[in-house]
């Protein structure tokens, strides 16, 4: 198939067949000649199924989502298959902004319109070339023996920062909005419904029991906490000594 190409996202090989060329355009970055360990197809029923999903969304969101075309779609069914691919990996595509500093990893996650990619930015203002932005829209949490990497992926956002790079996770961090910064730990019974909002979803039921089964590795391996932020940037520092950095 002309259009074919293979990535590899958070250390798993995929191969990709396309309907549309331009689809690759964005994979640019994770190409790889590694044999695959899954292949993802756009066949028309695929395509047929997303135009419906997304017409819906247009309708119930009119807001938020217009109408999408050919390519849009196309692209649409390959982030969705690779998404659900990758669970039968053990690796997780999860919303939020990802920032490494010092190579340690850094997840801040929460609805969309919270101010994830805002705060991220705080850190790269205020800690300069120690931090990197891992991902700004849907890092790849990656889940090894005994830890969790946070991953590059090709699904950036509209900002398009990230890099094609995995650092070890040492903590996720739910934000909401507040007059004064303030950061305090989360057990993982209270993370663990807050973290499942935002990682990617699927309607099986085989995905859904290996989703959950990640989950509770996660709450349990990485350290959790929740930060009350505004925009100063005070809330950097605040967010990293509350998270044991300095």
């Amino acid at each position: 198939m002309d259009n074919a190409f293979t990535v590899s996202i958070a250390g798993a090989p995929i191969r990709v067949l396309p309907l549309c060329p331009a689809t690759a355009e964005m994979y640019t970055d994770y190409l790889t000649d590694a044999p695959p360990l899954f292949t993802v197809a756009v066949t028309p029923e695929k395509l047929a199924r997303e135009r419906a999903a997304a017409a819906a969304m247009a309708e119930k969101y009119p807001r938020l989502f217009g109408p999408l075309d050919g390519p849009e779609l196309d692209g649409l069914s390959v982030y969705h298959q690779i998404a659900e691919g990758l669970i039968e990996h053990d690796a997780l595509v999860f919303h939020g902004s990802a920032v490494a500093l010092d190579g340690a990893g850094y997840v801040f996650t929460a609805p969309s319109g919270t101010g994830k990619s805002t705060h991220t930015r705080l850190w790269r203002r205020q800690f300069g070339p120690r931090a990197v932005m891992v991902n700004d829209d849907r890092p790849v949490l990656k889940f090894e023996a005994n830890r969790v990497l946070v991953c590059g992926s090709p699904w950036m956002g509209k900002a398009k920062l990230g890099e094609n790079i995995s650092v070890p996770l040492k903590a996720v961090c739910v934000l909401t909005r507040g007059a004064k910064n303030a950061i305090r730990p989360l057990t993982p019974a209270e993370a663990y419904p807050l973290l499942l909002r935002q990682s990617y979803q699927a309607g099986t039921e085989a995905y859904q029991t290996r989703l959950l089964a990640l989950l509770d590795r996660l709450v349990h391996t990485v350290e959790l906490y929740r930060l009350t932020c505004n925009m100063d940037p005070e809330a950097a520092q605040v967010a990293l000594r509350g998270m044991g950095g300095e």
